[in-house]
């Protein structure tokens, strides 16, 4: 049946770090509301959200999948989101389109990892309302309250338990309700059975509700008076306040439970419906008009003008492509027709879906709130927004993600190098973090991504879905050649072999010009000694020689080449002949000029928690680095650095080893500057090895 009412729509994103159990919990959450005849694996392949074969191979989540239940009347999306660092960004933007997140954590101290603050900040950025959910409590040595006092030191949540678990690790059976006052006591089937707080559990149960009391009265000054006066708050009161403090983001319930035996779940999904808010609860999105760019807001009503924002395009070469958007106001139909806003061209939809995992399910409408694919669309992205033509509002788009890691693909069968780079370029489609590029250089197809991981991932996917095999190698670093000094050299060619011959005669003069002077030609000649018609022809035998240096055979850059002098032969001189000589005077001198290598050095700003910024700068200076700044940022420091390209060709293992994981950087091309000696002789001999190979 379709959707009418905005207040029981819920998109909930499952939320937290790698491996914490995200995925087996919207397995049983799906089960549970019955969306779904049994409880799906990851492993086996067997998942509802559909994960794809990387996936499974890897066992942990890539992208974010969804599919949908009902519970109490609620129409509830899960969007089952990636937790590993490769993949965050997915996440980071997939939150974009939910109403609210179930954080999942282990169950111990210690276990919170960088993944896990960088999703919690983003939500923090999107003042996203939050559920935590400690899961597998049926875990040895689990412990609940270490896992809530992490959420408060590391997260700085404000952490209210509002359950405690009856017993921990295989003596694991239930849960306490602290705001009822009840036991759910598990009956091995999935379902709770309500009985009395066991009375050994009594008194930790009444100090953990008036820890919770207190903790709620504190985000609402009326109930904190009536707290103060009286030392108690009402069931109802509790309740009021904790739906209306999570809704503000300022409470984050706390509950637990198995997702391996089944415990637990259907509390949590009633938490869901009761204290995270619907999108008519969350206010109204704001935007802007596109042709005044003033700011103008859309209510998340069906009565408003439709709009949607595209946050992920998902791509099979079978069925075609599918843009998934959360309705932000108003309704659409199936057949309805639609302004892109940002790129101002209409789009004609056909079908709208919702998701189920690797299937759809067909809907007539969507109204404000909901989470719906339409296929096919032309010229739509993600992070585009959709309008009525006649109310056309534009959306921020989404997070940017810098690459980290490239590397220099190549087709395993001949010929396949234009159809890889066809299908790399519908996989950036469904996957805004990878990037393809030709190297105009190196003439090398590079692949650019987050990490290794998510290349090789990407790499994987070519194959299965494309059908292209590539392999991977460290990209070609681009040096150049120029000259430090002065010199001038004769190029002539000089040949007769009966009849008509060639004859040509340049002197050239090579200086150096500023770093990022390119090249410069000038035409000195005085008295004809080399008539007009052949002067273009010196130019052209010059540039044509700057493609090989002398060294090792880089192009050469910052040159100043000027003709002065020559001499011709009215029969036999030709612009063939004068263009062989310019090449060979110029490669003469420039031998002559002090030639030098440069290497191309990168511009780095290296995000790093404070007590890891001695190690890498210590690291930075090993790789010839040189630290331009340090800039304080909250609980961390950006160092600003210069470095060469070929020492950070693989930094971002390397970084993350040396931070655990919880540093991040950017990285651009600055300029180009001179290898230093003991490593140009290094550079000539693979060059050299190079070109023999290929001969």
């Amino acid at each position: 049946m379709p959707v009418e009412d905005v207040g029981a729509i819920r998109n909930l994103g499952l939320a937290g770090q790698g491996g914490v159990g995200k995925t087996a919990l919207g397995e049983v959450m799906l089960f549970d509301g019955g969306a779904t005849t049994r409880i799906g694996r990851l492993d086996e392949g067997t998942s509802a959200f559909g994960h794809e074969p990387e996936e499974v191979r890897r066992q942990l989540t890539l992208t974010t999948a969804f599919h949908h239940l009902t519970w109490r009347k609620h129409d509830v999306t899960l969007l089952d989101m990636p937790g590993y660092a490769n993949f965050i960004p997915d996440a980071l933007n997939c939150m974009r389109a939910a109403t609210g997140l179930v954080f999942v954590l282990a169950p111990a101290a210690g276990e919170i990892k960088v993944e896990a603050e960088k999703l919690w900040e983003r939500a923090n950025e999107l003042q996203l309302p939050r559920l935590a959910f400690v899961t597998k409590m049926d875990r040895e040595r689990a412990d609940f309250a270490l896992a809530v006092a992490d959420l408060r030191k590391i997260l700085g949540a404000k952490a209210v338990p509002i359950q405690l678990p009856l017993g921990a690790a295989e003596t694991f059976r239930g849960v306490i309700d602290l705001v009822a006052m009840r036991a759910l006591v598990s009956k091995g089937d999935g379902t709770l059975a309500e009985e009395a707080v066991p009375a050994d559990l009594q008194a930790e149960a009444q100090t953990a509700r008036e820890q919770l009391m207190e903790l709620v009265a504190e985000a609402d000054d009326e109930l904190l008076e009536k707290y103060l006066e009286a030392g108690e708050l009402s069931t109802e009161e509790i309740l009021r306040a904790l739906r209306t403090g999570t809704a503000a983001a300022k409470l984050v319930p706390v509950l637990c439970g198995s997702a391996g035996k089944n415990i637990g779940i259907p509390p949590l999904l009633d938490a869901v419906v009761s204290y995270l808010p619907s999108p008519a609860e969350l206010g109204a999105a704001g935007g802007s008009d596109p042709k005044i760019h003033e700011p103008i807001e859309r209510r998340p009503a069906v009565d408003e003008p439709f709009s949607a924002f595209v946050f992920k395009t998902i791509v099979d070469p079978f069925a075609g492509k599918l843009s998934v958007f959360r309705v932000l106001s108003g309704r659409v139909n199936a057949d309805a027709t639609v302004l892109n806003v940002g790129r101002d061209t209409r789009e004609r939809f056909g079908h709208l879906f919702k998701l189920e995992g690797k299937k759809q399910q067909a809907v007539p409408q969507a109204i404000a709130g909901e989470i719906v694919a339409v296929p096919k669309l032309k010229d739509t992205a993600s992070g585009d927004t959709l309008a009525e033509e006649k109310a056309p509002i534009l959306y921020p788009g989404l997070l940017e993600t810098p690459t980290a890691m490239s590397f220099a693909i190549e087709p395993k069968s001949k010929g396949d190098e234009e159809k890889a780079t066809t299908a790399l370029h519908k996989m950036m489609e469904e996957d805004q973090t990878l990037h393809v590029t030709r190297d105009a250089d190196t003439r090398e197809i590079i692949l650019s991504g987050v990490g290794q991981l998510h290349i090789e991932v990407a790499v994987e996917k070519l194959k299965r879905k494309f059908g292209v095999e590539v392999s991977l190698k460290a990209p070609k670093v681009p040096y150049r050649e120029t000259i430090k000094g002065r010199a001038e050299a004769q190029g002539k060619l000089k040949k007769q072999s009966g009849g008509r011959g060639q004859f040509g005669d340049a002197w050239l003069r090579v200086e150096p010009l500023p770093r990022g002077g390119g090249f410069e030609f000038v035409d000195a000649i005085v008295g004809g000694v080399v008539p007009r018609q052949f002067i273009p022809a010196v130019e052209k035998g010059v540039r044509e020689a700057l493609v090989e240096g002398v060294i090792a055979h880089y192009p050469m850059v910052d040159v100043k080449v000027t003709l002065y002098d020559g001499s011709f032969h009215t029969v036999d001189s030709s612009e063939m002949a004068f263009k062989i000589a310019a090449s060979l005077g110029f490669k003469i001198a420039v031998a002559q000029a002090k030639p030098i290598l440069l290497e191309p050095v990168m511009t780095m700003e290296i995000v790093v928690p404070d007590e890891c910024m001695g190690d890498v700068i210590g690291d930075l200076n090993s790789r010839r680095g040189k630290v331009l700044g340090v800039d304080p940022k909250s609980g961390s420091q950006a160092i600003r650095a210069l470095v060469p390209m070929s020492e950070v060709l693989k930094y971002a293992p390397d970084l993350r080893s040396i931070t655990s994981g919880r540093g991040a950087f950017t990285i651009g091309f600055d300029h180009y500057e001179e290898v230093p000696a003991h490593l140009t002789e290094k550079i000539i001999k693979e060059a050299e090895a190079a070109r023999a190979a290929k001969a």
